[in-house]
């Protein structure tokens, strides 16, 4: 079996910690991943230019690989976490529209919420949950 890739899209930055911090999570669940940075630049809760990134990118990428996409204006509130299939890839990202453009085509065969403990750190920040889901 091929190593699995994890693909992310964030408005975190990359002057501070957040980007290493949700890699680390990443590989502490899966070391043997690749890790590949789209971007982490989009503007701060631009849930719009996060979907067009995404969008943009994710067809270039191989078969099965995961996207984690986290541009969260409702961080801390009720919004739910989602995680889908749609065509050979996988989507992590809050239900806020993030996913909108890449489900026009393919449409998502799957799409559950993330609520299973199984999936998540023992403790989950209301702040910085795409490190904690």
């Amino acid at each position: 079996m091929s190593r699995p890739t994890i693909a992310f899209v964030t408005d975190f930055g990359t002057s501070d910690h957040y980007v290493g911090a949700m890699k680390g999570a990443a590989l502490t669940i899966c070391p043997d991943a690749t890790l590949v940075d789209i971007t982490h630049e989009i503007a701060p809760h631009d849930i719009l230019g996060g979907a067009y990134a995404l969008n943009a990118a994710f067809r270039y990428f191989p078969s099965g690989t995961i996207f984690v996409a986290v541009v969260d204006p409702g961080v801390g509130s009720a919004r739910r976490g989602l995680a889908a299939s749609a065509g050979d890839y996988r989507f992590v990202a809050p239900d806020n529209g993030l996913l909108t453009l890449v489900f026009r085509d393919p449409p998502p065969t799957t799409v559950v919420e993330l609520t299973s403990r199984q999936y998540a750190r023992p403790a989950i920040s209301r702040t910085f949950e795409g490190r904690d889901r």
